[in-house]
């Protein structure tokens, strides 16, 4: 159901509002009746007002079931600090149906106590796939309380990234439309923000710090605007990167180039809680003429070695591995042997949905893109490779269609995604990571009026960006 009015939220008596907040009469009632209401007054109703109402009920009732939007920095002090290990934490960037696979996300981690986990969405994504912070936290949380899982829940803003050419043509624009991303993803409980200013990487340069001055530059900006933006108790989980994923493999002495000039432009201010690198991965894979991905050949030593002076040396979690949820299933298990931090996945979800689509949509979609993205068709693509590379553009067009989806069909494409949560959160080996989670992370839920859900959303500058 639709709500269509603020009235409609409260007619059947199981949620209140009361003194700016929420009050929830039957917990059970409630998971069972009013959130999908919640979620689907978000994703298809035609009201913003109404939208943004639901956006505060969802974020008030979140917080009265126990779910609360959480930095995971103090879980990477403690692996800084080597009181943990063992384990690599998964971000996933969840590009469509979100509701029905964030509940899947959570159904796997219940059924193993895990914790460590986090959710995530791009810059790029931001645009693409049409979410918003706001409506993706929601999501989140909304689907945590459908699940009955509590505690801490990270959301991440990934490849919050500059674009070089921007960025060389107009320094304060560039740097201002990131601020106001950064801004709007704070106000929507993002308590995890990746900068990635590796797109300013100059490997023309003599030196390794002249070639990473501007990205060291640039994060360390970021960073203390992060810290004057981020809510009174919380501090937020900032990650820096220090290679493009696509491009050559990262070192030691760029690492260390990067975070020598990084921490003496910071001075006081708290630090990157971790550092992505490159490996030898690209986002979304390399799709060969067929529409295959093409195998990818890891260097577990370069993430082992990075790793290991990211915790030693700077206190950080370890380094990040992206462009990764493509890898061959054998790939995985590396990942936690070489003291990997995190690890980013996204792609191999969307194909899974692409897999599952009912083949009437699936067409609909494919003309849609032939239709609207013929500019990205270049010489010597194959249609496979076409389609493969530009379908998630179709994802916001058609976001409300694929919600829409009978019950079963998103039943069965989330049992599935289930099944692969459940094998990745296996072989990153974060089984009873809950407990960790509860040790050292602290509970910060951040009270917030009304007003702050109501108020209008800003345009969102140029999304474009690595995804």
């Amino acid at each position: 159901m639709v709500y269509a009015k603020e009235g409609d939220v409260f007619k059947s008596g199981v949620i209140q509002e009361a003194k700016g907040t929420i009050a929830i009469k039957d917990f059970a009632k409630f998971r069972e009746t009013e959130v999908d209401s919640l979620v689907e007054t978000i994703i298809l109703g035609q009201s913003d007002h109404m939208k943004k109402f639901c956006f505060w009920v969802a974020y008030n009732a979140a917080l009265a079931c126990g779910v609360v939007p959480s930095s995971i920095q103090g879980l990477y002090e403690a692996m800084g600090k080597g009181r943990l290990s063992g384990f690599t934490v998964p971000a996933m960037n969840i590009r469509t149906l979100t509701y029905d696979l964030v509940r899947a996300v959570f159904r796997s981690a219940k059924k193993i106590d895990a914790g460590s986990f986090i959710f995530e969405i791009a810059k790029s994504e931001i645009g693409y796939t049409d979410q918003r912070p706001m409506e993706y936290s929601s999501m989140i949380m909304l689907a945590a309380i459908k699940e009955g899982y509590k505690g801490p829940v990270f959301i991440q803003g990934d490849h919050f990234q500059l674009k070089a050419k921007n960025y060389l043509q107009d320094k304060e624009k560039e740097v201002n439309q990131l601020k106001e991303i950064i801004k709007e993803a704070i106000d929507a409980s993002f308590y995890n923000i990746d900068i990635d200013s590796s797109t300013l990487v100059d490997l023309e340069k003599k030196s390794l710090d002249e070639q990473q001055k501007s990205n060291y530059e640039v994060c360390s900006l970021f960073t203390q605007y992060i810290r004057q933006a981020q809510p009174k108790g919380v501090t937020i989980s900032v990650g820096g990167e220090i290679g493009e994923v696509g491009g050559k493999n990262s070192t030691p002495e760029e690492l260390n180039a990067f975070i020598k000039g990084y921490l003496k432009i910071l001075g006081k201010a708290k630090g990157i809680s971790k550092i992505s690198i490159q490996t030898g991965t690209s986002h979304g894979g390399v799709v060969l003429p067929d529409g295959s991905i093409a195998k990818v050949s890891i260097d577990f030593d370069t993430l082992k070695k990075l790793s290991e002076i990211a915790r030693k040396e700077y206190g950080m979690a370890g380094a990040v591995q992206h462009g990764a949820s493509t890898l061959p299933n054998e790939a995985f298990h590396h990942f936690p042997q070489v003291s990997c931090a995190e690890i980013h996945l996204a792609t191999q979800f969307q194909n899974i949905v692409y897999d599952y689509l009912p083949l009437p949509l699936k067409e609909k979609i494919y003309a849609w893109l032939h239709a609207n993205c013929a500019a990205e068709k270049k010489p010597g693509l194959t249609d496979d490779q076409f389609i493969y590379k530009t379908r998630k553009s179709a994802l916001g067009p058609f976001k409300k269609e694929i919600f829409s989806l009978p019950k079963d069909w998103k039943d069965k494409i989330s049992s599935v995604l289930e099944k692969e949560f459940s094998f990745l959160f296996e072989q990153l080996n974060i089984k009873n990571t809950k407990k960790h989670v509860d040790t050292f992370v602290t509970l910060m839920p951040v009270l917030k009026k009304k007003e702050d859900f109501l108020k209008e959303e800003k345009e969102l500058g140029d999304l474009e960006g690595a995804d």
